[in-house]
């Protein structure tokens, strides 16, 4: 088939022979395991016929430290039973610590302005001071450890101490609410709770102890909490029981010891979106996080030793993890914590400017709002910018355009995606392939995907269907927290193909052999690219005493979502505009500010299944006018009228 249109960005000849992923092929070609070309959709093809090659190729070209073993797969007939690297062992933090110098390690800014940095040197010392005081408090190998944090250097530290010593970490951004937090943390029983003491967002200064009694009342497995100052005019007293970060630091000896785990201990326990219940735990294991972040950071996107990279996230997002992995490759992170718009709509712009930063990464939907902005970067000097990233949502093709026209000519744009659920990426950008507006450039090497109809058939070029799996990788979870026989694990990537990984986004491959994402497969609200399950807003807005009951679906809005809240009162004849508003700020409250509806409607009647399920597709299909199928599960499908009146009379059109 023919090119669908020009590239808009052709990668140089020099920038292709000098950059890792060449140099990674030209090592293949020596040792006559590839032909060395620099095409791109060779290497992957090799990369997923010899799986056990290519990954413990990538282990001794990232130079992972730890025991490889002589085993690189112990198969398994079922998927998610392969484990990789069965006889290694390592230690993730001392492989995130390579440099122990006087170079940057992390440079920390605030909206509010505040500013910090520490070098290599300073944060092997911190952490080896933190984790011997996590032992001294009898913490034990695999005890876990909850962090209600804001994205600062102390998290990071407190993150890749709990790594060190073998113990589990999972977080929570602080703009998550008391019950969203409950809802996690509760599940996994943590030990020790770390927090701040406030945060900025907006211009506003947010108090986070406040909330932490009410959280460790409800969690009684916590019998520590440990507070860091967010800034250095930290002078508030802490309550009886709580521990100061940095004095446990300050009179700690330093451990210098890296104990090495199994390949696939357990790293950190990340959350799915709650769709249809709590939050599941989708735990990671150490040394698969680490390879496959390695080959990322590496190979696809050209990171090197004094790089300066910044991703715009925050605790709560598994883009906080990936970003504390470009560590392992010696470069230089950039956390910044606050609103990306404040006080300047263009702030992260200018400070990649400032800065001079190679890698900036953000969420599509910052991209778009430059766009709406008609924001010119032009006359800013960008010259060290050589990849900007987006992900969180798909990035539209207006949005490609806008970044080469608006912010950079010759930036390699890569959009990205993959998830929680494997803590990267399945599709991304590589340094040998061209870019076309609205396209990721091509497949994660390594991992086997492809695309599926509903019959579990390969679609051809260009026709829509299922992003799909075929063979294990290592970023494969180890298992859900609390999932008697992998239950759960099984229901969530294998119950719709047998033994194929079905990953639940909506996608085409593209004449030029990138890919365009079309959305997620289920009803998985997606505002913004944070991604929110509807059981996250019934757990709170049905708690209100005038709702009886409720339905919430995500619709297409200006290249986003938007969510809308249809709910059937209690009591009551009208919907009050009072009644709206204490909505809205009860969701914010409890859940987060990206939870909030745009709008909320009263229904007659909610659609329900024969068995009292609520059916969220089929209300999000006819509120988009599209067909809705098997209507014949429906106990009520005559209740679907009322939605499709709103679509034929415009009424969500506002």
């Amino acid at each position: 088939m023919p090119l669908r249109e020009s590239p808009l960005w052709i990668p140089k000849e020099e920038i292709k022979r000098n950059s890792n992923l060449s140099r990674f092929c030209q090592s293949l070609h020596k040792k006559k395991l590839l032909k060395y070309n620099e095409n791109f959709n060779n290497l992957w093809r090799w990369s997923i016929k010899k799986p056990e090659i290519f990954w413990s190729e990538v282990w001794d070209f990232t130079k992972i430290k730890g025991f490889k073993g002589n085993k690189i797969i112990k198969k398994n007939s079922k998927f998610i039973k392969n484990i990789f690297f069965p006889n290694s062992k390592l230690n993730y933090a001392e492989n995130l610590l390579p440099k122990k110098n006087n170079d940057i390690a992390i440079k920390f800014f605030s909206e509010n302005g505040n500013k910090k940095e520490i070098t290599w040197k300073q944060l092997n010392m911190k952490v080896g001071k933190f984790s011997y005081f996590l032992k001294k408090i009898n913490l034990k190998e695999k005890d876990r450890v909850a962090a209600y944090v804001p994205n600062c250097i102390e998290s990071v530290i407190a993150f890749l101490s709990v790594s060190k010593n073998g113990l589990i970490w999972s977080s929570c951004s602080p703009d998550f609410g008391i019950k969203a937090v409950i809802d996690r943390f509760l599940q996994i029983k943590p030990k020790v709770l770390i927090t701040c003491e406030y945060y900025f967002y907006n211009g506003k200064k947010i108090n986070i102890l406040k909330k932490i009694p009410e959280i460790t009342k409800k969690i009684n497995s916590i019998k520590k909490v440990i507070v860091f100052p967010y800034d250095k005019s930290f002078k508030i007293k802490l309550s009886s029981g709580y521990i100061n970060f940095n004095s446990a630091i300050e009179k700690s000896k330093i451990d210098l010891q890296f104990k090495k785990y199994k390949f696939n201990h357990p790293l950190y326990i990340l959350y799915s979106s709650g769709t249809t219940g709590r939050p599941k735990c989708i735990t990671h294991g150490s040394g698969n996080v680490l390879i496959e972040h390695n080959k990322e950071m590496s190979l696809h996107f050209n990171i090197k030793n004094n790089n300066k990279v910044f991703y715009y996230t925050s605790t709560g997002w598994m883009m906080w993890n990936w970003l504390i992995g470009i560590l392992s490759s010696g470069a230089t992170i950039f956390l910044f914590d606050g609103s990306p718009t404040y006080p300047y709509k263009d702030a992260l712009i200018k400070l990649c400017s400032k800065e001079k930063i190679n890698f900036f990464g953000v969420s599509a939907k910052y991209i778009d709002f430059l766009k709406k902005e008609k924001l010119n970067f032009k006359n800013l000097n960008l010259n060290e910018l050589k990849i900007i990233a987006s992900t969180g949502s798909p990035l539209v093709k207006e949005s490609f355009d806008y970044v080469y026209k608006n912010i950079k000519h010759d930036v390699q744009l890569t959009s990205i995606s993959g998830g929680t659920d494997v803590v990267g990426c399945l599709v991304l950008g590589n340094i040998f392939s061209k870019i076309y507006s609205g396209e990721i450039q091509g497949e994660s090497l390594g991992i086997d995907v492809d695309i599926f109809n509903n019959k579990g058939k390969k679609v051809k070029t260009e026709e829509k269907g299922e992003l799909v799996i075929k063979k294990p990788f290592p970023t494969m979870p180890i298992k859900f927290w609390n999932d008697t026989g992998d239950k759960k694990l099984n229901k969530a990537y294998f119950s719709k193909f047998k033994n194929i990984w079905y990953h639940g986004d909506y996608i085409k491959k593209t004449s030029n052999g990138g890919y365009i994402i079309l959305g997620r497969s289920d009803a998985t609200l997606n505002p913004g690219g944070i991604r929110i399950g509807t059981a996250e807003i019934y757990r709170q807005v049905e708690n209100i005493n005038f709702v009886r009951e409720s339905l919430v679906v995500g619709q297409d809005w200006k290249n986003d979502v938007r969510i809308i809240l249809f709910i059937i009162l209690k009591d009551k004849k009208k919907l009050e505009n009072r009644d709206v508003e204490y909505l809205k700020k009860y969701v914010k409250k409890n859940c987060s500010p990206k939870h909030v509806p745009h709008k909320i409607i009263r229904v007659p009647e909610i659609p329900k299944t024969k068995s009292g399920k609520i059916v969220e597709l089929a209300v999000k299909k006819a509120i988009h006018g599209e067909k809705i199928d098997n209507l014949q599960s429906l106990a009520n499908p005559q209740s679907l009228d009322f939605f499709k009146k709103l679509y034929k009379d415009k009424k969500l059109n506002e």
